[in-house]
């Protein structure tokens, strides 16, 4: 018989997703982890940074759990912050700074989903007020959800770097093929979208 463990399992899908992100960095120097790809800046030390803000947020003081006994950094959710300032990092924010406290966040999520039941529950107060109480459970869903999406935007951001690809540190999820099979592939392709905007 199969044991149910629903926490166990979104905990387990969860950490996948963080595993991947961290190691979307591995063996890049420090301007390929900040550069920005996308035309709104996308990079992959930010996404890292991003996905720390918001399991702070969402296991910490949506439950009264608040991560930062002090003053929070400059670049957290308040009135006061940069647009977008969760996105990036500044260059008085080193790989290990951003990837530490990823990891210190994952520990505070961690104790957080331990010590309450999936039914507890908390508020968002960045949400609007009547949608503002949520599970344990619904946040959950929600971190994992973003996180698995940063993932995906991390596996693009790192091909466009250095053409590396896969899901996680041997699984690559893709066809063993050589580069210059890679190569034909996307001319290939190439070449069917464009006689597809022809027609």
């Amino acid at each position: 018989m199969i044991e149910l463990n629903p926490k166990a399992d979104l905990l387990r899908y969860l950490q996948e997703a963080r595993d991947a992100l961290v190691w979307k960095l591995d063996g890049l120097s420090e301007y390929d982890v900040r550069r920005p790809l996308t035309p709104t800046g996308t990079n992959l030390l930010g996404l890292v940074k991003h996905v720390a803000g918001v399991e702070l947020a969402y296991f910490g003081d949506t439950f009264g759990r608040p991560f930062f006994e002090q003053e929070p950094p400059p670049w957290w959710y308040t009135e006061d912050a940069e647009p977008n300032a969760d996105m990036w990092a500044t260059a008085d924010e080193s790989r290990e700074d951003i990837v530490g406290l990823y990891r210190q966040a994952w520990e505070h999520s961690d104790r957080t989903i331990a010590s309450l039941a999936l039914d507890a529950t908390g508020h968002v107060p960045w949400w609007p007020e009547e949608r503002r109480e949520v599970t344990l459970h619904h946040a959950l869903v929600r971190v994992i959800c973003d996180t698995q999406r940063h993932a995906g935007h991390a596996d693009i951001v790192r091909e466009m770097v250095d053409g590396s690809a896969g899901s996680a540190q041997g699984k690559d999820s893709l066809p063993t093929a050589d580069r210059a099979w890679w190569e034909n592939h996307r001319r290939r392709l190439e070449d069917v979208a464009r006689n597809a905007g022809d027609s």
